[in-house]
């Protein structure tokens, strides 16, 4: 691939575990212009700032969100953007570090950056998530923007897409979801080991009260660690299948998507 002002050169990339890797923050003017001209698929992972118990850092969904990321743009030939490291994170607001945005500010962030791609002539946006609670933000911004520019959106957050390999996890979900447990820290195991704290790790499963999910009581008010699940059964091999699973299955989506986008232009 050529770079216009650069005749000959190759747009450089970092290898990537199924191709070349582009990530934005690392090129030029014009080798953008040229990637996108090419592919113009663009992936925005979307993380949060926010506790993860004793264990695991307050960056862990940017981290995992950005990870993701860069696999999925290795395997689709995606452009990758740096990740927003805010969400919403409300239930954490008091604990020390965590940074919360409203839902209505992140939703018009997310409106804001598809547009600006838009005008760049990206066609597919892949917002690829790492947090749960950032979700209804994410659904409503694509439902406006398909109302706004003729561009695909997706809302996709990675893990909703581990399918069978969850059998792999030996914890329950607390509740239906989990936070820092197996799950996160298996993970976080795979990607970035050095960050997690094993020793500290511990095991919660807070009480919930009838008045949970009907009143402003939340998660932030129930663990006394910040952890909901169980770390201590975690481990890198679980993390690694869970990711492949995840990402596979994107790949499968994102084309899908794109297919369906093109047999209706």
């Amino acid at each position: 691939m050529t770079t216009s002002g650069s005749e000959g050169r190759q747009a450089p990339a970092q290898p990537g575990p199924a191709g070349p890797l582009y990530e934005a923050e690392r090129l030029t003017r014009p080798e953008v212009a040229e990637i996108l001209a090419r592919r113009p698929l663009a992936i925005l992972p979307i993380g949060s700032t926010e506790q993860h118990g004793p264990h695991l850092p307050l960056g862990t969904d940017t981290i995992l969100a950005q990870e993701v990321g860069r696999r999925l743009a290795a395997a689709t030939g995606g452009l990758l953007f740096p990740p927003l490291p805010l969400g919403y994170a409300w239930v954490w607001r008091d604990i020390p570090g965590t940074l919360t945005i409203d839902e209505a500010t992140l939703q018009q962030v997310l409106k804001d950056i598809a547009h600006n791609l838009h005008r760049q002539g990206v066609r597919t946006l892949v917002l690829l998530n790492g947090h749960g609670a950032n979700e209804s933000a994410m659904k409503y911004a694509v439902r406006e923007l398909a109302d706004e520019i003729p561009m695909q959106v997706l809302n996709l957050s990675y893990f909703n897409f581990f399918g069978d390999a969850t059998r792999l996890i030996q914890s329950p979900k607390w509740l239906g979801t989990f936070h820092a447990c197996e799950i996160e820290t298996s993970l976080m195991l795979a990607v970035r080991p050095e960050l997690c704290r094993m020793d500290r790790a511990v095991r919660e499963y807070p009480e919930a009260p009838p008045t949970y999910g009907i009143s402003p009581v939340s998660m932030g008010d129930l663990s006394r660690s910040g952890v909901y699940g169980d770390p201590t059964l975690a481990s890198a091999e679980k993390g690694s299948q869970l990711l492949d699973a995840a990402v596979a299955r994107l790949v499968e989506v994102i084309a899908f998507a794109e297919a369906e986008a093109g047999s209706n232009a």
